[in-house]
């Protein structure tokens, strides 16, 4: 049932955003020549894929968790687009795709492996990851690997249809 949901508002989402991609894509071609950012990440069952972002940072920023980048590699375009989660859009290719979904663990670094073993350990691993989730409505970062997989792990066993749209709902007004 959420696949089917993840499927649906994703191919909705692309024809009802596709004006607004294009408008950030311009932007920000004009401004780097590079809109898009793709990165490696790790999925449901410990399968690599690769995740799509707009760009937010600047090219040549070293391929790690967020938090551990300097934040004067953001952009000020990149700034905008992280604070009004627009950045998040073209990983409705990824939920099309069934890699990810709406809901669901946020993808990590094949770098994490800290994160990757705990997640492991947890079953977290045996879900699609997510655009949003537990961790990224109440700001947890991928800094302490062992709390977020617990979080996750907790969202995980709570998770129901009704949560599903809840996380939704708090992260498109938050």
């Amino acid at each position: 049932m959420i696949r089917l949901f993840d499927f649906l508002f994703a191919f909705i989402g692309i024809i009802i955003l596709m004006p607004l991609v294009l408008l950030i894509f311009i932007i920000l071609y004009l401004e780097n020549k590079s809109p898009f950012f793709f990165q490696e990440r790790i999925g449901k069952n410990l399968k690599k894929f690769t995740l799509i972002k707009f760009r937010t940072m600047s090219k040549g920023t070293k391929s790690c968790a967020t938090h551990l980048v300097d934040s004067s590699r953001v952009t000020s375009s990149g700034a905008f687009l992280r604070r009004t989660k627009l950045d998040e859009i073209p990983q409705l290719w990824n939920v099309l795709k069934g890699e990810m979904s709406f809901v669901g663990p946020r993808p990590c670094l094949p770098i994490q492996t800290e994160l990757i073993k705990f997640r492991k350990e947890l079953n977290v691993h045996l879900i699609r990851p997510g655009i949003t989730g537990l961790a990224q409505v109440k700001g947890i970062d991928m800094s302490d690997p062992l709390f977020l997989a617990k979080t996750e792990q907790k969202m995980i066993k709570e998770f129901n249809l009704v949560k599903y749209f809840w996380f939704i709902f708090v992260t498109l007004i938050g």
